[in-house]
């Protein structure tokens, strides 16, 4: 339609154009002594025309040669943008499809533009990481040290790898930089919590985990996971005294000290120094939170001396616990074992072979009869302290 509008055009111009022409008489005089030019006034106008087209051409011409470097310019500029913006494409590509060559020789092109440059780095870095080229990967990053505007994404990288590569030392530095600069995203704790996790730092470990609990950034299992090993590393070091001990429970939080994996573990470091006290303690602050036998574990060990007031308070909790539940094993073992120390022998060998028989586990089995067979030898009976010495002999066997 618009090619038809124009040639309508055309047309009524040529028409016009024409007839115009064609009516027209006047002529027009050139006059420059001794020279004179007539022509008549249409071809005059043609002239005119026919020079105006000429001298815009010519300008144009000269225009678009003045202008010539600067259109090569700019067109080498696209085809570097175009190449540069390929690569980066080409490199990320190969990236995730694990063609970790091909990304780091993409990279090299991509960088090769200078907006590219940094993200082209960051690429480079975890291909030549992959590869397990180190100094290629510590190249790339330290290329793009200085540029400000990519520094969070360069420390994040630098940290991934580095933890990756098992340099917590190293990794726990970018971390630090990190931090000064502000940046406490989700992401960043993470990784910073897996950098503490491989340097030992569990207090640290401890920390950024309640964080992360808090932000709901942790599965519930590796947050308990993660608390478990850390308060294992933090309650039991050998190089712990009392005093040292004492310092770093008060350092777990309420909330924490009822959870039956940290109360176990703490008794049992209490119970390793002696201080059975602050051991019966604990598990007794756990066990009225949820009942868990590794407690009641702990709780057998931290047994008083003999005819203490507090032994026969052990006593009588086992027995109140004992009446909620009649078939638990470990809970007979712990006040036959208590009955025992105590010296009511009914009781312990009553308790001591009902947990025999409802014992389900070596452990505990090998225990019972090592206790029947104490209690008999203090009685006197050899020959049933005899059979039980044998019995926990061949249960450990097994």
């Amino acid at each position: 339609m618009r090619l038809l509008l124009w040639l309508v055009a055309l047309m009524a111009a040529a028409i016009g154009i024409a007839v115009t022409a064609r009516f027209n008489p006047g002529n027009v005089v050139l006059f420059y002594p001794p020279h004179r030019i007539d022509m008549s006034l249409n071809l005059f106008v043609v002239l005119l025309v026919v020079s105006f087209l000429a001298l815009y051409a010519l300008v144009r011409a000269a225009n678009a040669t003045l202008k010539m470097p600067q259109r090569v310019a700019a067109y080498r500029q696209r085809r570097a943008e175009r190449e540069g913006n390929k690569g980066m494409r080409d490199a990320l590509k190969a990236l995730f499809e694990g063609r970790f060559g091909h990304a780091e020789k993409a990279a090299m092109r991509a960088a090769e533009l200078p907006e590219n440059a940094g993200l082209a780095a960051l690429v480079g870095a975890r291909a030549a990481h992959r590869m397990r080229e180190p100094a290629r990967r510590d190249a790339w990053l330290a290329g793009i040290a200085h540029d400000n505007t990519l520094k969070t994404a360069r420390l994040m990288t630098v940290t991934e790898l580095l933890v990756d590569d098992h340099q917590p030392e190293a990794a726990l530095e970018a971390v630090a930089e990190l931090n000064a600069s502000g940046q406490r995203h989700i992401h960043a704790l993470q990784w910073a919590m897996k950098a503490n996790q491989q340097a030992r730092n569990w207090p640290e470990v401890l920390r950024l985990v309640r964080i992360l609990d808090k932000r709901r950034a942790l599965h519930p299992a590796l947050s308990s996971r993660l608390r478990e090993l850390s308060y294992e590393a933090l309650l039991g070091g050998d190089g712990h005294d009392a005093e040292s001990l004492r310092r770093i429970w008060a350092t777990v939080p309420p909330q924490d000290r009822t959870v039956p994996y940290i109360a176990a573990r703490a008794a049992s470091a209490f119970n390793a120094r002696g201080l059975h006290d602050e051991a019966r303690a604990i598990a007794e602050e756990s066990l009225k939170a949820g009942w868990d036998e590794r407690v009641v574990r702990a709780y057998r060990d931290a047994a008083s001396p003999f005819g203490s007031p507090s032994l026969l308070a052990q006593i009588e909790a086992c027995e109140t616990w004992r009446r909620e539940r009649p078939m638990d094993a470990e809970l007979a073992l712990t006040l036959g074992s208590l009955c025992l120390k105590q010296k009511l022998w009914g009781k312990a060998q009553r308790y001591l072979e009902q947990a025999l028989s409802d014992a389900t586990e070596p452990s505990m089995v090998r225990e019972a009869h090592l206790k029947l067979a104490q209690m008999h030898e203090a009685l006197g009976q050899e020959q049933e302290a005899a059979s039980h010495y044998r019995q926990c002999a061949l249960a450990s066997i097994l």
